[in-house]
């Protein structure tokens, strides 16, 4: 969690660009809870439209643009299962308090890194393909186009009563849950959760931009 951690660089500004594209709408008919692929494209412009829209770009606004949009990814984010898979054997023995006080601190890690960064949205085009289903999973397969340059995006789902949630996102084949793990694991190595927690807890205190 170096503030220097180039390594991720292109990665993170590829994962803000699809945080932008994917955001799901709340108003959804059975047949798109049932097909994720349509979910995807009939959903993708209520975020898109939140970024559009010119009165909430004005400066006494932008507070408000960025609630409606964390909003509308609080609800469609799995944070739980995020959390989870990132500290992968290490969520096993915590108590459920710890476990709360985790899920908080990862998702406002999450929302104050990326959801700050929305607002580079420059009309970026997302071509969804097609999708994989495997019992209650699905990955939605797509390409992000930027400048001519197409980069492959993976989007991973899990229904829960007829809802898509999603869980993790594939860039270029890299996790972003998979980066988080790695990292969360390297500090694990050295310090105990507490230390872990402090971390995380000092990252949201400055707001987690970098």
């Amino acid at each position: 969690m170096k503030n220097d951690n180039r390594g991720y660089l292109k990665f993170f500004s590829v994962i803000i660009l699809i945080i932008t594209v994917f955001v799901l709408s709340q108003g959804i008919s059975p047949a798109a809870a049932i097909d994720p692929v349509i979910f995807v494209k009939d959903t993708v412009d209520e975020i898109i439209s939140i970024l559009q829209d010119e009165k909430l770009a004005a400066p006494n606004r932008r507070l408000e643009r960025k609630k409606r949009m964390v909003a509308v990814v609080e609800k469609k984010f799995d944070y739980r299962e995020m959390s989870m898979r990132a500290l992968a054997k290490h969520w096993q023995g915590r108590t459920p308090e710890e476990q709360d006080r985790f899920v908080l601190l990862f998702k406002t890690l999450l929302e104050n890194t990326y959801i700050a960064k929305i607002e580079t949205y420059s009309g970026e085009k997302a071509i969804f393909k097609k999708a994989a289903l495997q019992g209650s999973k699905a990955i939605v397969y797509s390409d992000l186009i930027r400048k001519n340059v197409e980069t492959p995006v993976n989007y991973k789902l899990k229904n829960i009563d007829d809802r898509w949630m999603v869980y993790d996102v594939e860039v270029e084949g890299v996790s972003l849950v998979n980066n988080y793990r790695t990292q969360f694991a390297s500090i694990l190595s050295k310090e105990n959760f507490a230390g872990l927690v402090a971390r995380l807890e000092e990252k949201v205190g400055k707001g987690a931009v970098e």
